[in-house]
């Protein structure tokens, strides 16, 4: 038997700092992948479209080929404003609201918003990863967490994501460690000291609040009890420990995990010392998604 040509998707995932790209077959799998420092902030004049031919066009070549785009390409400050699709969503309302760039060949993908009391909340490429687990775990039904510069939390019944929270904690991480007076304490980039994440972690769970418990980051270090890469932990564990304590996660539940493996690994240090089951997505998940939303 011949084999068959199947065209693959274009899978791009663009972000705010950085640009990724698949080839996948019609199993999903990954043929080849490109990635580039272009992320919408970085696209020179705006040229979106020269960004995208100078990294894809090849990919682009036979006949027949679909690129989704899933991420901040699709914002304001992006490609095109793609407009959000109201939760609850799924899948289906993802394909419903495909801008599409080039009819039938280029498409950015929605984000998802959500109404918390008069306060909207958004989010823009995490939907396609959350989307790309379910269908890599056989899952309908769960809490996925998406940590980053800003986390999601999004529960997600029957194969669509109901509701979600953002919380601001990996900014609030880079302004204090960089811009506040606890830079001269520590050390940004230090590599995880455990003991000091989840001795961050216990302090914030004692409820005292954020603006008091990050200045003791400052004077544990002014009195020697911390180095400056323990400090990095300690607020860390602080940020990330402030941020459980906004959620309802009674003890024994599966949460589902999904980004860099830097950072699941200190939510799911996080999130194990409040007793909950975690399993850790990755890349993957992106591809996935997007693999999904083809059809």
């Amino acid at each position: 038997m011949g084999e068959v040509n199947e065209v693959p998707l274009i899978a791009v995932d663009w972000g705010t700092s950085s640009l990724r790209g698949a080839r996948l077959d019609e199993a999903g799998r990954v043929l080849e992948e490109k990635s580039a420092p272009l992320g919408i902030l970085n696209v020179p004049h705006g040229d979106f479209a020269g960004v995208f031919d100078s990294l894809f066009a090849d990919w682009m070549k036979p006949a027949g080929s679909v690129c989704l785009i899933s991420g901040m390409a699709g914002s304001r400050q992006g490609w095109v404003e793609a407009p959000y699709a109201a939760c609850p969503a799924g899948p289906e309302e993802l394909k419903r609201y495909l801008h599409w760039i080039e009819p039938g060949r280029i498409a950015l993908v929605p984000g998802l918003s959500v109404e918390q009391g008069e306060v909207p909340d958004v989010m823009r490429g995490e939907e396609v990863q959350i989307f790309g687990t379910m269908r890599l775990a056989g899952l309908t039904d769960g809490l996925f967490v998406l940590p980053g510069t800003h986390s999601k939390w999004a529960t997600v019944r029957d194969g669509r994501v109901t509701g979600f929270r953002t919380c601001m904690t990996g900014e609030f991480y880079g302004l204090l460690s960089q811009h506040s007076i606890l830079a001269r304490t520590l050390q940004a980039d230090a590599p995880l000291d455990e003991a000091m994440f989840l001795r961050g972690l216990a302090r914030a769970g004692e409820g005292e609040g954020l603006l008091h418990t990050a200045f003791g980051v400052r004077a544990l270090a002014l009195f020697d009890r911390l180095s400056l890469a323990e400090s990095a932990s300690y607020l860390s564990g602080l940020l990330i420990g402030e941020e459980l304590r906004s959620q309802e996660l009674p003890a024994g539940r599966e949460v589902i995990l999904i980004g860099a493996p830097a950072l699941t690994a200190r939510y799911a240090l996080a999130l194990g010392a409040k007793g909950a089951r975690v399993r850790s997505f990755g890349a993957e998940a992106t591809w996935a998604g997007l693999r999904a939303l083809r059809g």
